[in-house]
């Protein structure tokens, strides 16, 4: 059963820097159909960035340019660098990890607890 931690969240400035960090255990090997979502007070989860069942790095609207997903299979760690952060990327974020099916990610079912990336001046 796969289990998710999550750590590195934060708070800094407009304009800085953080990398979250994702440990995965209760498996292998890393996956793809693995990823990052957020979401902030009064507002839906919103899929962030994740590695699609081919393995191609997949991003948001709202992040593309400025997050980079990735992983290290060795460490079984998945990783979200977030550059240029801005006031609205202030969430809780969340991994999470989604079974294989019919050659396609189903349903996220898989969630860490959390951390939370407070962007403010």
């Amino acid at each position: 059963q796969v289990q998710l931690m999550e750590s590195g969240g934060g708070s800094v400035q407009p304009g800085g820097s953080l990398r979250l960090s994702c440990v995965v255990s209760g498996v292998t090997y890393l996956a793809n159909c693995m990823g990052w979502f957020r979401q902030a007070p009064g507002k839906e989860r919103e899929r962030v960035a994740w590695f699609g069942v081919d393995g191609r790095r997949m991003y948001g609207d709202a992040v593309q340019g400025r997050f980079t997903l990735s992983k290290d299979n060795a460490e079984m760690t998945l990783f979200l660098q977030m550059n240029s952060l801005k006031p609205e990327d202030t969430a809780r974020y969340y991994c999470a990890s989604a079974p294989v099916e019919w050659f396609s990610c189903a349903d996220f079912n898989t969630w860490g607890q959390g951390t939370q990336v407070t962007v403010s001046s």
